[in-house]
């Protein structure tokens, strides 16, 4: 990777995101129909590479449903209203109505009510009587303490998300999650992120991770550049990660990790581009904040928003553009890449000639900076 002298003795590395490349038709296409955009991680098959963002605007117990059996995953956030409220829809209504000036304090009161296990039990069987595969998040921080009642409820996919995950926390004060015994003591695939090098990458797999989330998520909702001075550009993440993939793959004899795009998808070209770049499928949240049937009623936040110190996002306003199933598979109303998704990933696909997510992974891109 080439660097830039941006003083004497400070480097820095060009880097690249979803904006800065494009993807090249090859001599080949195909027929759109004839394309499967299908995923596996684990024994859980996907009809589409989605998971949906564990964020309270986006995933309640029913849109999770609905998100599966338009042949996706949706991620329930354990932290958030769901497990905190018996009635939730109070407090989501008060955040869709509340004015902007006021609205971090307030969210900060709502998110400090204590979770309560017996309404994470009660959450996710919800989503498993509802027949879709199970998944669920908790932060590094509540994992240990959560986990176990989340396994005996049932779940399938257990998700750790953060804003930024390692496999070697540093303090003194306090002792860590110890990843690598804490996922192999579970017996059910875990997705840990986020990360954006190739080396935290590493660390994760070795850890045991069955997929890795690369980005901070939070994309259109989240501050952390401007409050941290921190930022993913993602194509670049997303190749290094992939390399990294490849990397333990020799490491392992064997062993494949699943890495997922998590930040900066926002339109249907993003998840071309991630997929392009080296992903296995993607985790968003903005699109599907769109959708009339969201909890969030037009409005997107993330956990981010909600820290009681330094809050690293924001309520934003994204409206409502379609249900699920038009969000996901069409038909589209607009020309903008915020409707028919999955449509849109199929005919990137057959307009290059690849047949199946895995071949397309392979397709050639360039830098192309508008």
């Amino acid at each position: 990777m080439s660097e830039i002298e941006i003083a004497p003795g400070k480097r820095a590395r060009q880097t690249y995101s979803f904006d800065d490349i494009a993807i090249v038709p090859s001599r080949r296409t195909r027929n759109p129909e004839e394309v499967s955009t299908a995923w596996q991680i684990d024994a859980y098959k996907c009809e589409i590479p989605m998971l949906a963002a564990p964020m309270d605007s986006v995933v309640s117990p029913e849109t999770a449903i609905e998100i599966g059996k338009q042949g996706g995953i949706g991620v329930l956030n354990l932290e958030g209203l769901w497990t905190r409220y018996e009635n939730p829809r109070i407090p989501l209504g008060e955040i869709a109505s509340i004015p902007d000036h006021q609205v971090t304090r307030r969210m900060q009161e709502l998110y400090a009510a204590p979770i309560k296990p017996e309404l994470i039990k009660e959450r996710i069987a919800e989503v498993r009587a509802g027949g879709v595969t199970v998944a669920a998040a908790l932060s590094p921080k509540r994992a240990a303490e959560f986990h176990k009642v989340v396994l005996d409820s049932g779940v399938d996919i257990f998700v750790i998300r953060g804003t930024t995950v390692s496999a070697e926390h540093v303090s003194p004060k306090d002792s860590a999650l110890n990843l690598k015994k804490f996922i192999y003591e579970l017996d059910v695939p875990v997705i840990v992120g986020g990360v954006a090098t190739a080396t935290a990458a590493l660390h994760l797999m070795r850890a045991g991770a069955a997929g890795i989330l690369v980005g901070f998520g939070g994309g259109a909702a989240h501050t952390t550049r401007q409050v941290l001075g921190v930022a993913v550009p993602m194509a670049t993440a997303v190749a290094e990660v992939a390399a990294a993939r490849r990397e333990y793959l020799d490491e392992s004899g064997g062993r494949y990790v699943h890495v997922i795009a998590d930040g900066s998808v926002g339109r249907s070209g993003d998840i071309a581009k991630a997929i392009a770049c080296g992903a296995d499928a993607v985790m968003m949240g903005s699109p599907l904040a769109r959708a009339v049937e969201s909890p969030g009623k037009g409005w997107h936040w993330g956990v981010e928003a909600v820290h009681p110190e330094l809050p690293r996002g924001q309520r934003v306003h994204v409206g409502t553009v379609g249900t699920i199933a038009e969000i996901l598979h069409g038909p589209s109303h607009n020309a903008d890449g915020t409707m028919n998704l999955f449509g849109a990933l199929r005919r990137a696909m057959a307009t290059t000639g690849y047949s199946d997510v895995k071949e397309f992974q392979r397709v050639e891109v360039v830098i192309h900076r508008p």
